[in-house]
């Protein structure tokens, strides 16, 4: 079948599961496996009093705390067939109400996201699109960047780590060093803080200069000439507008990017008519999903620890991850669901193919290509603008979505601290190496909860927060101004 694919677009989103965010489309199609219907019982799980909790819409807005997805939390979720994501939770977070808890077994109801669920309406549904392992961001992402996370499935707790270095090799080739081989272009569209820099080869000159600010995307849209055959763009992590949906942050900033993405690809007819955009995420960040994991082939011959207490429990990449939301919109797919088993390598896979690209690992090669979705005739049904009400931006709790507060977070903060030290970036280091006392803590709690007087009482944290956060992006626009005067 022709390809009429010219240009690819990785929109990779964070820690939502498939059943909380797309299961409500069994509603739409029968055949999507998805929540059960009325009239079919629903899925559950209990927790460590025995206390049922069912699967049930939910309109939470920003979930705290944060459920676990580290390697040895999911798979104690995933036992007795997935049924044990409320016990972990339970678990983890003790003190955690009943409330709290039925969060973890939450689904969207149809059409709450206005533009992810507007698209999965008009495009095609993968209902069998797996993340990479059954663990936490880093090397779901690693994954679908390069086939495999080089035998590293644990992620620092900060920046104090004695042995920070250790989580950073990732030095296995990339797909961006497999475009630069056939000579295809490529760029890395970010806000803040790409954490595609974690791949070693990122970070070489030769590559930092592919990296623009997201303005630059918008801008490349409205020029197709200068767009390049694979755009991955990265979400804000940090700061009051995070955008990439880890809890805890509002998941409406997300759907708000995914319209952006789209109004500006859809915006410009050469570009929409060539164009692929995969809308997924990273992994299921601990939200329950009823399908098991199936059985995968193993990347490379590198076991992972999967505990840092106890090093004798290893994983070796021999089955997937929980179900992860994914769509795929282009005039060149149909609406509907596409049934294919996926992994994140599946997108590789095809890229392989396209463009002849050189080998990517033993998962890569193994997996199937995500066009068994693609169709030899274009639409021109699609959808001209996608619109998320300002009003749902406002978070519940904005205190929330100003601090560092995530798991994945405090790891980017580890890393920009170990950049700053490898590249001897002394301001950097000075703004990522404070952290409040106790006392600026306490007043930081203190304002978050009395909100009339919260905002000079938390200030001077998230002063620090912020001085922290301006170093990332500063260091990162330093590596790539130089990179771009050639050293």
């Amino acid at each position: 079948m022709a390809d009429h694919i010219q240009h690819v677009v990785l929109l990779l989103l964070e820690n939502q599961s498939f059943d909380r965010i797309l299961g409500c489309f069994r509603e739409v199609y029968a055949d999507l496996d998805g929540v059960n219907p009325p009239g079919r019982p629903p899925y559950s799980n209990s927790d460590v009093q025995g206390n049922v909790y069912e699967q049930k819409p939910t309109g939470t807005k920003q979930v705290t705390p944060d459920p676990m997805h580290e390697v040895r939390f999911v798979l104690e979720q995933l036992q007795n067939d997935n049924g044990g994501f409320v016990l972990n939770y339970a678990r983890e977070y003790p003190s955690s109400t009943q409330e709290e808890r039925q969060e973890i077994m939450g689904y969207y109801p149809l059409d709450f996201l206005p533009a992810l669920h507007g698209l999965a309406r008009e495009f095609t549904i993968c209902d069998r699109w797996f993340s990479s392992l059954p663990g936490p961001t880093w090397p779901n992402r690693f994954f679908a960047l390069s086939g495999t996370c080089n035998g590293q499935v644990l992620m620092p707790e900060g920046w104090r780590h004695p042995q920070l270095a250790a989580y950073f090799n990732q030095t296995q080739d990339t797909i961006f060093d497999r475009l630069n081989e056939k000579g295809q272009s490529w760029r890395v569209y970010y806000y803040d803080f790409p954490s595609s820099l974690l791949l070693t080869h990122q970070r070489r000159p030769g590559n930092l200069i592919h990296y623009r600010p997201i303005g630059q995307f918008f801008k490349d849209c409205a020029n197709p000439p200068h767009f390049p055959q694979f755009a991955f763009i990265e979400p804000k992590y940090f700061g009051a507008d995070q955008n990439d949906d880890h809890p805890p942050h509002n998941i409406f900033k997300g759907d708000k990017l995914i319209a952006d993405v789209y109004n500006a690809l859809r915006s410009s007819p050469q570009l929409w008519w060539s164009t692929l955009l995969v809308i997924a995420f990273d992994e299921h960040g601990g939200f329950f999903d009823h399908v098991s994991p199936p059985a995968a082939v193993p990347p490379d011959n590198l076991p992972a620890e999967m505990d840092p207490d106890d090093h004798t429990k290893t994983f070796n990449f021999e089955r997937l991850g929980p179900r992860v939301p994914a769509v795929l919109v282009s005039p060149w797919v149909g609406k509907g669901v596409e049934h294919t088993q996926f992994d994140h390598t599946s997108l590789l896979q095809y890229m392989t193919q396209k463009w002849g690209l050189g080998p990517l690992g033993g998962r890569t090669a193994a997996a199937a290509s995500i066009s068994a979705a693609f169709q030899t005739e274009s639409r021109d049904d699609t959808p001209r603008f996608l619109r998320v009400p300002y009003t749902e931006l406002i978070p519940p709790d904005a205190a929330l979505e100003h601090d560092d507060l995530s798991a994945h977070q405090k790891a980017l903060h580890a890393f920009a601290y170990f950049l700053a030290r490898e590249s001897g970036d002394e301001k950097t280091l000075q703004h990522l190496s404070q952290e409040p006392n106790v006392w600026v803590r306490t007043k930081a709690v203190m304002g978050n909860a009395m909100r009339s007087a919260g905002t000079s009482l938390a200030s001077e944290a998230r002063q620090m927060y912020s001085n922290r956060v301006k170093g990332m992006q500063e260091l990162v626009e330093g590596l790539v101004r130089r990179a771009g005067r050639g050293g």
